[in-house]
């Protein structure tokens, strides 16, 4: 609970403790020595996670084998040998015929960073590519004082996605790993412990932060490491190292120096628990829920539907309070007149009776208290209210007697109640220009930042209060012009000197710290080695892209924003990619309380619901919340967590963010990614079995083998359409591409169809050509995938087959990303697999016979020449093609409709239901005889020969004599079909 309180204070921030800096040696050593740790505690598990492989490994069976040539299997073939700490993953000599995630995920990580493949060179005549992002309390934190959470491990999937994809694409990518120093969240983990800086005083308090911080404060990044995070861990940083604090003791002095940061009594809010300031409670934005663009008659361009726009209204009184308010319709905010509220809602108790000041005319707008309209759990609480232009504000407006403002003309245009900023405008277009309005005043009006904290655990305020021998008040701070800002106490003490010459005086420095937020919001600069002008800060400043969620937009991102562009003159990035907010299956937000976070080792590994119960135990929940918590643990896990896997979850996190501004995980969603991963793996274990071992990759010539020809075409689309979505940003839609490509062409096509080749004598000529372009779509299949899934991509890419005749890189990681290829593209192949796959799914059958029957000898030809795909996808025995007007329907078959010129029949065996038959049949002329009524109905209308050009009105004329085409086939189709039905009676 926090209060409004008068303190005096620095407003905007500070440096580091000089006690501080001597420990950067003794942190470090800790850091060390708690990494050897959990790496023995991890070699350990992995030393389990062996032992119950060979455990699993199906035993050799007492029975005589049915293949009495077969090698008989050792189950240790099937396990990975013991790899060293830092070198290449050993592989087992046969792939595993199940897919286990802690058996692929394990050591090539350690290999990856060891190898020096996460590192980027600042001399590097690459273009630089930097994604920003410090691992820090502000997202809320990762920082020190715990471990990652689920909506952490969301953040560092899509940022990897990036990065991987880019370093991939020929970028020099730097993606440095930083740490918060979370100066009010470990004051409270101390605190909690029974540790308070009053018992122990400054020293000893501070002495004690760090012993807690070294012992945990590596737990993080451990945890990044098991994500598959690729940080260059080369540059890791801490925002209180001596860099970063050098850093913030510059920014504020220079600050200071120019008059943007003073000394000041100031409101604030003030936390009674804690004795500290704190920041302004944060506000939940609603950014966009579901943007539709839609044609509206009198504007040129589509209009923008569905997106909410938050903004918010000033209080009165001009002491930066404001209130936000979102709404899918902006414009009509030109006729609010009222905030409404819920009267019970605690946050805004003290907004009853108050006043907002509209932006653009000064009206002002009543804070009214309303229980029917508003829900208090939806957005931030409050509403706007247009009684003119809504019907729920209609009716608020007579409970309240409220103003009715209407802003439109009888077309639709914007009257003179709108202001002379807006009069005229068709509405849709104000909606464009109050948006830009807002958005200009955006950072208008906001109250000046207090940086000051009554802590002891962060960077001390770089601020020394002169004492003077004459001073009639002895108190610190009782003079305003008494302060000194310098970035050591010698300086300060030269300063004080020259200010009061010839006067004695004492120093003392301030004792608060600075708001974590001044460290993160100059991050971007302080990464690369700011204020000193280092070859990083050269090659690598603005970066390429901020990865962050939307609830911190102004408290991170637009002081990262400013404070960047005031230190440097730049912008300190040029795109912010804004994610969801995790939420669990039901919707609800994250908390403790209810049990519901998840830390994301536990869906890697899997974890029981003892385990769960366990974690729980050792938190900071009071008894009731324990009990509240485990019920819900046993409601949502009642079997525990299943393994997944890291691959599998950062699959599932990337899909997610196609939900808006809020993800609502489902942990059985990322079961069903694990499993998706056993299916790729043994697909890809038969594609190498097919390879064979003597097998080396060499030239490949699709036109020896069609179904690479088609294969080759649909993975050249997927992979322009992955590389598109990326580079839009459009996650999820990448993440789609990738999994359909795998799922529904590889997989189910690919893979099939080119069986033949492997069995069929006849066809022994062309398996080289197969196996080449198996290998090629294989590699290139698992480089498009690698940035979403990296452990099981590399470990399937280096047990594939080494190119001939071409030097292999070590690494998927420092492979080229795959981009399109022009003569793959062959968009006559791709229709005709598109007629072959249609076919198909009308003929799956179990080894039946069937035939085809085509209007023309196009499509003859399509059929005849992909024969052996269509017999191989849908096992049929048989396929013979028969011509419309010359070869008889055969007798006993079912019939399927490819499209308007292919018919498929399946000679079944048995008697075919003749009624069934028929009702398909009718089903299909009911359809044609409405596709000819709404055809004949358009071309009988007025005006229709005067008005439609020609060509349309040939195609019309076309369209109908198809149809009425195949009213004559389904006609003659019913009559055989009767008279089948009529031989069949007589049988009996």
């Amino acid at each position: 609970m926090s209060e409004e309180n008068l303190k005096s204070l620095f407003v905007i921030s500070n440096s580091q403790a000089d006690e501080l800096e001597r420990k950067k040696k003794k942190d470090e050593k800790a850091k060390k020595k708690e990494l050897k740790k959990l790496k023995a505690e991890e070699k350990s598990k992995q030393a389990e996670v062996k032992a119950k492989e060979a455990k699993d490994v199906p035993k050799k069976s007492t029975k005589k084998s049915s293949k009495r040539d077969a090698p008989e299997e050792n189950p240790e073939d099937f396990v990975d040998p013991e790899t060293p700490d830092g070198e290449r993953k050993r592989l087992s000599s046969h792939m595993a015929k199940q897919y286990s995630p802690a058996a692929v995920e394990r050591a090539w990580y350690a290999w990856w960073e060891r190898a020096g493949f996460f590192i980027a060179d600042a001399k590097s005549s690459k273009p630089a590519f930097v994604i920003c992002k410090n691992f820090s309390s502000v997202l809320p934190p990762p920082n020190v004082t715990g471990v990652l959470h689920i909506g952490h491990a969301l953040t560092a999937a899509i940022q990897d996605l990036i990065v991987r994809w880019k370093r991939m694409s020929g970028f020099n990518v730097l993606w440095v790993p930083g740490m918060d120093h979370a100066g009010i969240a470990t004051q409270k983990e101390l605190k909690r412990r029974g540790l308070t800086r009053h018992d122990l005083g400054r020293e000893e308090y501070i002495k004690e932060v760090w012993k807690w911080k070294e012992e945990n404060g590596s737990k993080i990044l451990i945890q990044l490491r098991r994500l598959g995070a690729s940080l260059d861990w080369s540059r890791e940083c801490f925002t209180m190292d001596e860099q970063r604090s050098k850093a913030v003791t510059e920014a504020f002095v220079r600050f200071y120096k120019e008059g943007l940061i003073y000394r000041d009594i100031r409101l604030v809010h003030w936390d009674c628990h804690l004795k500290t300031a704190v920041s302004d409670d944060e506000v939940e934005h609603i950014d966009i829920k579901e943007k539709t663009l839609l044609k509206v008659p009198g504007y040129d361009k589509p209009v923008e539907f569905g997106l909410i726009t938050s903004f918010a209204y000033p209080l009165e009184g001009g002491l930066g309070e404001e209130v936000v308010v979102a709404t899918t319709r902006v414009e009509t905010m030109l006729g609010d007149t009222a905030i409404a509220i819920h009267p019970d809602d605690a946050r805004y108790k003290h907004l009853h009776g108050k006043f907002a000041v509209h932006p653009f005319n000064g009206r002002r707008l009543p804070i009214i208290c309303d229980g029917t309209l508003v829900d208090p759990d939806f957005g931030t609480g409050c509403v706007k209210i247009t009684p003119a232009h809504d019907p729920n504000d209609f009716k608020l407006g007579k409970r309240h007697n409220l103003e009715f403002i209407n802003i439109f003309t009888d077309d639709g245009k914007i009257n003179t109640n709108g202001g002379p900023d807006f009069t005229g405008m068709p509405r849709f277009a104000a909606r464009e220009a109050l948006v830009e309005a807002l958005k200009n005043r955006w950072l208008e009006n906001i109250r000046d930042w207090c940086i000051s904290r009554q802590l002891w655990w962060g960077h001390r305020i770089p601020a020394w209060y002169a004492t003077l021998e004459e001073d009639e008040r002895r108190e610190v701070g009782a003079y305003n012009d008494h302060w000194i800002v310098a970035r050591n106490e010698e300086e300060a003490r030269k300063e004080a000197a020259e200010k009061f010459s010839g006067k004695r005086f004492d120093l003392a420095q301030d004792d608060d710290v600075l708001d974590t937020w001044f460290s993160s919001g100059i991050f971007p600069l302080s990464a690369l080695g700011w204020p000193d002008e280092t070859d990083d800060f050269k090659a690598f400043y603005p970066t390429s892209v901020l990865e962050t969620g939307h609830d911190i937009l102004f408290f991170w991102v637009a002081r990262m924003v400013m404070m960047g562009m005031k230190l440097s003159g730049d912008v300190p990035f040029s795109k912010v990619y804004l994610h969801p907010m995790i939420r669990d299956a039901h919707g609800r937000k994250m908390s403790k309380s209810l049990g519901n976070v998840i830390d994301p080792i536990e869906v890697i590994d899997g974890a029981t619901l003892e385990a769960l119960h366990e974690r729980l135990e050792k938190g900071n929940l009071d008894p009731r919340e324990l009990v509240v918590a485990k019920e819900g643990q046993v409601k949502d896990f009642p079997n525990g967590i299943s393994e997944c896997g890291a691959d599998a979850l950062r699959f599932a996190l990337v899909s997610y963010t196609a939900q808006s501004d809020k993800i609502n995980l489902d942990i059985l969603r990322v079961v069903g990614y694990r499993q998706w991963c056993n299916k790729l793996w043994n697909a890809v274990r038969f594609a190498l079995i097919r390879l064979g071992d003597g097998y080396s990759s060499g030239g490949c010539q699709p036109e020896r083998c069609r179904s690479a020809a088609s294969g080759f075409s649909v993975l050249n689309k997927a992979i322009s359409k992955t590389v598109e979505s990326l580079n839009a940003f459009e996650f999820p839609d990448a993440a789609n591409t990738v999994y359909a490509w795998w799922q529904y062409q590889f997989c189910d096509v690919f893979i099939e169809a080119i069986k033949p080749y492997f069995v069929n004598p006849a066809l022994a000529s062309d398996r080289a050509h197969a196996q080449h372009a198996l290998w090629v779509t294989l590699e290139t299949g698992l480089r498009l995938l690698h940035p979403f899934m990296p452990f099981i991509t590399e470990e399937l890419w280096q047990r594939l087959p080494s190119p001939k005749d071409s030097e292999r890189k070590a690494s998927i990681v420092i492979c080229d990303y795959p981009s399109a290829i022009e003569n793959w593209t062959n968009e006559k192949v791709e229709t005709e697999m598109e007629t072959v796959l249609a076919s198909v799914k009308c003929l799956r059958a179990l080894g039946l016979p069937a035939f085809a029957l085509r209007e023309n000898n196009i499509t003859s030809e399509i059929v005849k020449s992909h024969e052996l795909e269509i017999r191989t996808l849908a096992n049929l025995s048989s396929l013979e093609v028969l011509l419309k007007g010359e070869d008889a329907a055969p007798a006993g078959s079912a019939v399927e409709t490819v499209n308007e010129n292919l018919k498929v029949y399946l000679r079944v065996d048995r008697a075919i239901n003749v009624e069934a038959e028929q009702e398909k049949i009718r089903n299909k002329i009911a359809e044609l005889q409405k596709q000819k009524e709404k055809l004949q109905i358009m071309m009988s209308a007025s005006g229709y020969e005067e008005k439609v050009p020609a060509n349309i009105k040939e195609d019309n004329v076309a369209k109908l004599a198809k149809i009425l085409q195949e009213f004559d086939f389904f006609e003659k189709e019913r009559a055989r079909l009767v008279a089948e039905g009529n031989e069949q009676m007589k049988q009996k």
